[in-house]
């Protein structure tokens, strides 16, 4: 499973952009867990999961993702800088947020952690994305497996993921509410909306190739047609 690491084309650029959305993202998803109104379904399942076996929050996170990634080589996903870093940094980010961040506090408040965490969240995947440095495992898998098998849908697909970690997560005890509903009517209005804001411009490319954080096609897919990377990824 070849590395992704083409860096030619406005590496400082594309390196700064890609840290900021992956801290970006931590910042987010911490927002949205200390407002206890309802998380996305992956964090749904990681807090389940960190309620089972007392891990913190960032620990669950970073180990989902390294066991995702394992799963891209059967479908032989090429993982970029930016999906490797996706796995570490949110994790660590998410972690050292909470732990700044108090617990409990007024409905209004924590109405306002959850929409600002929502809408830094939709920031924030359009920066990681739009550095062209490799999508997040979570996403590499939903896209990695219609790759495989043209004729099914990414929605489909998607859907069927994340409705079955959402699940999981709440049988083991995530929260689920009205900040879940939020996030899945708000992260792809929000994401189409940013990700032409942060798009890095493609550079020339060698003949074949595509931009990190492409899709089978080489084209990065719009929010429409894919999920957000959810830690993500």
């Amino acid at each position: 499973m070849a590395l992704l690491g083409n860096l030619r084309h406005r590496p400082v650029r594309r390196l700064v952009q890609l840290y900021l959305g992956l801290a970006l993202y931590g910042v987010s998803m911490a927002l949205m867990i200390r407002s206890h109104l309802g998380l996305d379904p992956w964090d749904v399942f990681h807090q389940g999961l960190s309620d089972l076996t007392g891990l913190s929050f960032g620990t669950v996170t970073i180990g989902v993702g390294a066991l995702v990634l394992l799963l891209w080589i059967p479908l032989r996903q090429r993982p970029g800088l930016g999906t490797v870093s996706n796995v570490v940094v949110i994790g660590l980010v998410v972690d050292a947020t909470l732990a700044l961040l108090p617990a409990g506090g007024p409905l209004s408040v924590r109405i306002a952690l959850l929409i600002i965490g929502i809408v830094a969240n939709g920031a924030a995947t359009a920066l990681y994305l739009g550095a062209r440095l490799g999508p997040g495992p979570r996403d590499g898998l939903m896209t990695g497996y219609v790759a495989r098998r043209p004729g099914r849908s990414v929605r489909l697909v998607r859907t069927v993921i994340e409705v079955t970690v959402l699940a999981l997560g709440w049988l083991l005890g995530g929260t689920v509410g009205v900040g879940t509903v939020a996030y899945a009517l708000a992260i792809g209005p929000l994401a189409q909306f940013f990700i032409p804001l942060f798009a890095v411009p493609e550079g020339a490319m060698p003949e074949g190739a595509g931009p990190e954080g492409a899709g089978p096609e080489g084209v990065v897919p719009p929010a429409g047609n894919a999920a957000p990377a959810t830690p993500a990824g």
